[in-house]
């Protein structure tokens, strides 16, 4: 069975929220045995900012995974760390990446 690492780093809230209602719906109903969810890029600003429906989605894959991660870095250079902070796990991600495309995760990027 396969095992995902969903990428989100679009701006664009419709393209994040394709991939995060994939990366949920694929845990929900098995199409993938493992589904990991981390926020890479631009769209970071938008949860910092507390849009509703970003915020939606990230509780729904949180209730089958857990809390999905964002990069730190980005965060830092953005200036909205401590409001991601209230929303996402921030932790520097890049060895994250590698480790996981390591163990055989697909990557999709949205």
């Amino acid at each position: 069975m396969v095992k995902a690492l969903v990428i989100i780093s679009s701006s664009d809230v419709d393209k994040a929220l394709t991939g995060m209602l994939w990366a949920t719906n694929a845990l929900k109903r098995g199409w993938a045995e493992d589904v990991e969810l981390i926020f890479f890029g631009p769209i970071e600003a938008e949860i910092a900012r507390g849009n509703q429906r970003l915020l939606e989605a990230i509780a729904a894959y949180s209730q089958v995974k857990g809390t999905p991660l964002a990069c730190k870095r980005v965060a830092e250079q953005g200036g909205f760390e401590e409001a991601l902070k209230d929303k996402v796990r921030v932790e520097y991600v890049g060895a994250k990446i590698a480790e996981l495309l390591g163990k055989g995760y697909t990557p999709l990027v949205f």
